[in-house]
């Protein structure tokens, strides 16, 4: 009996142990996310490397939607064999990862 109380407490307290975590210290500093914003634009604001760009890489693709932000970089909504895609842009023309 005293094997199983003591078994029990033994068990209890290293419970306890490890769901005590150390607090997180922070430094003050948040990071923040800023969502950017995009202007829609008609097709044929889009400059000439852009399309070039889509046709050669993506040549069965459609272009849905097209927007533009202030760095001139383009958000391309595009369909491609039924399956809907976004695209990001410089205006050279050059793909950029986001």
């Amino acid at each position: 009996m005293k094997k199983l109380v003591f078994a029990s407490v033994l068990a209890l307290g290293s419970l306890t142990a490890v769901t005590a975590a150390a607090p997180v210290l922070h430094d003050g500093i948040m990071d923040v996310v800023l969502q950017e914003e995009y202007t829609e634009i008609s097709a044929d604001e889009v400059p000439q490397a852009v399309k070039d760009a889509l046709a050669a890489d993506y040549p069965n693709a459609t272009l849905d939607k097209a927007s533009v932000n202030e760095s001139q970089e383009y958000k391309l909504e595009i369909t491609i064999d039924g399956t809907a895609a976004v695209l990001y842009a410089s205006e050279d023309g050059e793909w950029i990862q986001k």
